[in-house]
């Protein structure tokens, strides 16, 4: 029994997806990231994972630096459940297109994640002056259309998944920074067509629904909308 704890709408959402595209038994741990994480800062979570981050997935043979068994890191999750559940079809078998996998996972999840979305959301990271927060979440937010801008061009090649392969454990990753994006006022609809057509693919997917639905994610309109657009 694999014990996921998440924030809602956080990066945990991937690797949320991802436990019900795999259908094995897992259970859910809310531990919020917002308002200050209130739940990844509190003193029980940090003597289980120090880190203070969400995803954390408990269940996971090893350690490295949380307690025995608990795996960290949202790429390090979904790399693991891809290959634990080969049979579900999330991580190609070819070394050649794990990789472009991988590629995408450690992309958004170092640079847009870790750097420009930060600068934005979390700009105490980068500078201890508030004076220059607002500086910090200036260049985020023009870092973030940059890459979203290269997101977009890489999807515009006429693949139908993030990578050509087929539909993978990038995809639910790219559909959680799909969400970010209308969350920091981009008009993801209008200005990426490629990222939403293949949002909604993903949206459409039954194991996906059912994640949104358990995070109450499903009654957005932006996703809601996706899901009723024709295939």
């Amino acid at each position: 029994m694999y014990r996921l704890f998440y924030s809602p709408g956080a990066c945990s959402l991937a690797p949320h997806i991802v436990l019900e595209e795999v259908c094995r038994p897992y259970e859910l741990e809310l531990c919020s990231a917002r308002n200050n994480g209130e739940g990844t800062g509190a003193p029980a979570y940090l003597s289980i994972n120090p880190k203070g981050r969400v995803p954390a997935l408990a269940g996971v043979p090893g350690r490295s630096g949380g307690t025995e068994g608990l795996l960290t890191e949202a790429s390090a999750i979904l790399l693991y459940l891809g290959r634990r559940f080969p049979e579900a079809g999330l991580l190609p078998a070819d070394p050649s297109a794990e990789a472009r996998c991988l590629e995408w996972l450690n992309w958004l999840s170092d640079t847009v994640h870790s750097m420009s979305l930060a600068q934005i959301w979390r700009p105490q990271r980068f500078v201890s002056d508030p004076a220059l927060f607002s500086a910090v979440t200036d260049k985020g937010h023009a870092n973030l259309k940059e890459q979203y801008a290269f997101i977009e061009s890489i999807l515009s090649d006429g693949r139908h998944w993030a990578i050509p392969q087929g539909y993978s454990v990038a995809d639910p990753f790219l559909l959680v920074f799909w969400r970010w994006g209308g969350k920091v006022g981009l008009n993801m609809a209008k200005s990426y067509p490629a990222w939403t057509a293949l949002t909604a693919k993903v949206v459409r997917r039954p194991p996906v629904w059912r994640a949104l639905e358990q995070e109450g994610l499903h009654a957005e309109p932006e996703l809601a909308g996706l899901r009723d657009l024709p295939p």
